[in-house]
């Protein structure tokens, strides 16, 4: 259970949803279960106009344990580090992270159901305890919040940079500077609703993107790259990417067109947050798929151990970024 005063006038969703770092659906959801509680009542009604000082209580909730998965699980996820707050998991390629109405197959969120693992439920059920998400063919560490007092702690570390991943990615080309950052709005694209494309100059319809990368290994026809995102936006690296006329190896939404037919070869590889309760800064590292280390180590002679993929030289460097 959470209690805090409000500390402005506001609608009751509005101001949740910014407290709570939350979007207002998922606020509402909560309101809806009756959930929230102002000065010992409980509220269902979104538009609730608070009063600095209100007492406000939201009731943690997991999921019943009686509650079934949408689908039916047939696979298995790595489990890299858990505690009774939270779950960090190698999240494999070709897996969508939560249902949705054009969702058909079983989701990372199922699996979690399945497997009965008590989550925060500030998302809904849909997206019970997922803190962040990765895109359906995007490898690598994901973070799962156990309780609403975690979930919430961990939101908040996403929008302090407290929080934050290092990508691993394969591109067709190498950057032509070992290291940059772009900076880059990034707005859907008008020909495919599924795809984004980064512009230079603001409009109402974009959001503002930010992104380092650098090199790690090369060849004249391919490379291993790192990334580090300063913000969090769909498709990020995959658009800033397409902008420097660089693309992640069978990513053919973003303009690949190589001769390696593969899903799209980009891995969350370092996952950083400062525990909730214990207040310990973690690294978690994400083992690469093989699929992934196929290719690096056939056509870059690179292994998993090699020190430059190390998290000591992948902090030093990105450190190095003013």
């Amino acid at each position: 259970m959470q209690t805090f005063l409000a500390d402005e006038n506001s609608r009751l969703d509005v101001y949740l949803a910014k407290k709570l770092n939350q979007s207002r659906n998922q606020i509402a959801l909560l309101i809806k279960k009756d959930c929230v509680q102002i000065n010992g009542t409980i509220e269902n009604k979104n538009s609730f106009k608070l009063k600095n000082g209100d007492e406000i209580v939201i009731r943690v909730l997991a999921l019943c344990e009686d509650a079934k998965p949408c689908f039916e699980v047939d696979f298995e996820i790595d489990v890299l580090y858990e505690d009774e707050d939270l779950l960090v998991l190698n999240k494999p390629s070709n897996l969508v992270v939560h249902g949705a109405s054009s969702v058909k197959n079983a989701t990372l969120v199922d699996w979690l159901i399945g497997k009965k693992y008590t989550l925060s439920d500030l998302g809904g059920q849909t997206r019970a305890g997922l803190v962040h998400r990765l895109d359906k063919d995007t490898s690598g560490a994901i973070l799962i919040a156990k309780n609403n007092f975690t979930h919430q702690r961990l939101s908040e570390q996403l929008v302090d940079k407290s929080m934050g991943r290092i990508y691993l990615a394969l591109i067709d080309l190498p950057l032509k500077e070992d290291k940059i950052i772009v900076e880059k709005f990034l707005m859907r694209s008008s020909s495919n609703a599924l795809k984004k494309i980064a512009i230079d100059k603001e409009n109402k319809f974009c959001k503002s993107a930010k992104s380092a990368f650098i090199n790690i290994a090369k060849t004249e026809a391919l490379a291993l790259i790192a990334a580090k995102l300063f913000t969090g936006r769909t498709h990020q690296i995959r658009a800033h990417l397409a902008s420097l006329n660089r693309h992640i190896l069978g990513d053919a939404l973003y303009g690949y067109k190589g001769k390696y037919d593969c899903r799209i070869m980009l891995h969350a590889y370092f996952l950083y947050f400062i525990h909730p309760i214990t207040k310990e800064q973690l690294f978690i590292k994400a083992p690469l798929m093989q699929d992934f280390k196929n290719i690096m180590l056939n056509q870059i002679n690179l292994g998993e151990n090699d020190e430059k993929i190390s998290l000591k030289y992948l902090l030093e460097f990105f450190n190095s970024f003013v």
